[in-house]
This record gives C-alpha cells, structure tokens and sequence, in this order.
C-alpha cells in the first residue's frame, strides 16, 4: 500500500506541478515574482522527492505490501478529513481551519503525545500565517464567519 500511496502522491504532485506551471504567471507585467513562483518550486520538489521515496521503497524489496484494513481505514478517514477541512476553510478561513484539521489529524495519527501536537497544530498555521499575510503579503484564505 506504501507503494500504491506514493504513486497517487506522485500524480497529484504532477498535477500541481502541471497547474502551477500552465495557469500561473512566473513573472508579472513589473518584472516582479509572479504568482507561479512558490508553486512551481513546491510542485518540483514535491515530485523529485516522491519519486526518490518510490525508488527507495522498490530498493527495499518493499513492492508487496501487506494491505490490512486499520491503513485503508486510515486513508479513508484521512481523505474525510481533508474533505472537512476544505468545508471548514471556506467557514472559518485559513488560519482556524489549519488549526482544526492538524489537531484532529495528529490526534489521530500520533496518539498520546497531546503537547507537540498542540504545538504543531498552533506553530504551523502562526507560521504560515506570518509568511504569507505579513512577509508576502498573500492574504489568507477568507472566512465567511470571522472569529478573531
């Protein structure tokens, strides 16, 4: 299954790769960074390492995965969650939805250890936050209900 995960990471990360370098500009009319800049970094990187963890994981010998249901079960509640986590962005904007989905996610997946979780769920979207509505100057994600 490891495998098979890699492979669908793979083509979402061509896809975006695929996006960022067709529907986004690099450059703008002022010879600035454009919108396509980070994306096009991200997309490629995204696939230079998955395609490195594919090739580590076939030199492994790892190609027959043993497939039990608690990882199908947890692809499917991961897949829930991001599906949650769209809805809830739309309602409460990037930074709380952020917030939501890492504690959820990492409650679940990286039980018992409540305080680097909580302080992963708070640090990373602070982080993100500052990067983007401070230091470029990207707004976040907008709320249809503002909390803060």
């Amino acid at each position: 299954m490891r495998v098979t995960f890699m492979i669908a990471l793979l083509a979402g990360a061509v896809f975006y790769s695929y996006v960022a370098f067709n529907d986004l500009n690099f450059m703008t009319r002022t010879g600035r960074l454009g919108p396509g800049f980070f994306p096009r970094i991200i997309g490629v990187v995204a696939i230079v390492v998955t395609i490195w963890a594919i090739l580590d994981e076939l030199r492994r010998g790892r190609m027959s995965d043993e497939d039990d249901e608690g990882s199908w079960l947890d692809v499917v509640l991961l897949m829930a969650l991001a599906v949650g986590y769209a809805v809830l962005i739309r309602l409460f904007g990037g930074f709380i939805a952020t917030f939501v989905f890492l504690a959820v996610t990492l409650m679940i997946l990286n039980r018992g250890q409540l305080i680097k979780n909580m302080a992963v769920a708070v640090l990373v979207p602070g982080f993100v936050y500052l990067l983007f509505d401070r230091i470029l100057n990207a707004n976040m994600p907008p709320a249809l209900f503002e909390l803060l």
